[in-house]
């Protein structure tokens, strides 16, 4: 599948993308609300658990950030890590709620992404570490955060292989990632771009990085 330009149809994302992903991903993790989510997330140094809340912490300040058309720097949030090694995040899920728990607020921090990017006009701006970008950017933030980590947890958690909408994925790369060649399929492509995997005539990735900035 070859990436398609930025003006033609179908090729920009939505909020609805969004909802998409965060449903895909719920529905993918739910059999493992009764697991051990203190297992590796795939090939992260972080457990399931701490995977988890990092992508709700994503999806939180991304939300927080956009809300106040934020730039040039992170919303000053104090940051912990409940672990050494453990990602920074500002918010934490009970551990005794348990992976119900964690779905339950992933689902609100998607929600209220979701909510978010829904009204807010396409010149408005927000930090990122990589550049201001503007809400489809924030938009493809999120759903890429939500397809990788989503298939961190799944390897992790001994799921079933997870493999997301092709033209998803596709619209994503495009919209964060114009350094990557298109031509092969957009899921194993997304998964090379954030160095989850290999993709045929390239080497793995040992750092990674996308590009926010408006299109």
């Amino acid at each position: 599948m070859t990436l398609t330009p930025a003006d033609a149809p179908g090729t920009r994302l939505t909020p609805a993308d969004l909802r998409l992903a965060a449903d895909l991903a719920v529905a993918a993790l739910r059999p493992a609300r009764d697991a051990d989510w203190s297992v590796p997330a795939g090939g992260l140094e972080w457990d399931c658990w701490e995977t988890a809340e990092h992508l709700i912490d994503d999806l939180f300040s991304y939300a927080a950030k956009l809300a106040a058309e934020r730039t040039g720097s992170n919303v000053p949030y104090r940051r912990t890590a409940e672990s050494p090694g453990g990602p920074d995040n500002a918010v934490h899920v009970e551990r005794a709620a348990g992976p119900e728990g964690m779905l339950a607020a992933f689902e609100a921090a998607a929600a209220i992404m979701h909510a978010v990017v829904s009204v807010k006009p396409p010149e408005a701006r927000a930090y990122h570490v990589y550049g201001d970008s503007d809400p489809e950017g924030f938009i493809a933030m999120s759903v890429v955060e939500i397809l990788v980590h989503t298939h961190d947890l799944t390897t992790g958690l001994g799921l079933a292989a997870w493999e997301p909408p092709a033209d998803l994925c596709a619209r994503a790369l495009y919209r964060l990632f114009p350094h990557v060649p298109g031509g092969a399929d957009p899921w194993p492509t997304l998964l090379w771009a954030t160095g989850r995997g290999d993709l045929a005539g390239r080497e793995r990735l040992a750092e990674w990085r996308w590009y926010g900035a408006p299109r």
